[in-house]
C-alpha cells in the first residue's frame, strides 16, 4: 500500500510564489513516476506537469516556464515550484503516483491566488 500526502498550498497574490510538495510512503521499493494535477471549481481535472521514473518532465502550455516539477528520491518526495502565479493557477492540486502500473492520488491542497 502506498500513501501520497501534499502539503504546500494555501493564499498568495498574483506574481508570487509557492512550492508544493508530495510525500510518498509506504510500500515504495523503485523510482517512480509522479504527477501533479488541479481542479479548478467547475472544471476538469487537468495535467499541470508530470515527471517519469527516469526525470523526464512535461508540463501543461500554461505554466511552461513558470513551474517546475523536481524529486529527492531519499526522501520519496516530488516538489512543484509555482512562480509568477496567476489567478487562473488557483485550484486544488493533487499529487499522483504510479508504481507498478497502480496510480494513487494524495487528497489534494488548495491553491488560491488572489489580492
Amino acid at each position: 500500500q502506498v500513501q501520497v500526502v501534499e502539503s504546500g498550498g494555501g493564499l498568495v497574490q498574483p506574481g508570487g510564489s509557492l512550492r508544493l510538495s508530495c510525500a510518498a510512503s509506504g510500500s515504495i521499493y523503485s523510482r517512480y513516476a509522479a504527477g501533479w494535477y488541479r481542479q479548478a471549481p467547475g472544471k476538469e481535472r487537468e495535467l499541470v506537469a508530470d515527471i517519469s521514473s527516469g526525470d523526464k518532465t512535461n508540463y501543461a502550455d500554461s505554466v511552461k516556464g513558470r513551474f517546475t516539477i523536481s524529486r529527492d528520491n531519499a526522501k520519496k518526495t516530488v516538489y512543484l515550484q509555482m512562480n509568477s502565479l496567476k489567478s487562473e493557477d488557483t485550484a486544488v492540486y493533487f499529487c499522483n503516483v504510479r508504481l507498478a502500473y497502480t496510480d494513487y492520488w494524495g487528497q489534494g491542497t488548495q491553491v488560491t491566488v488572489s489580492l
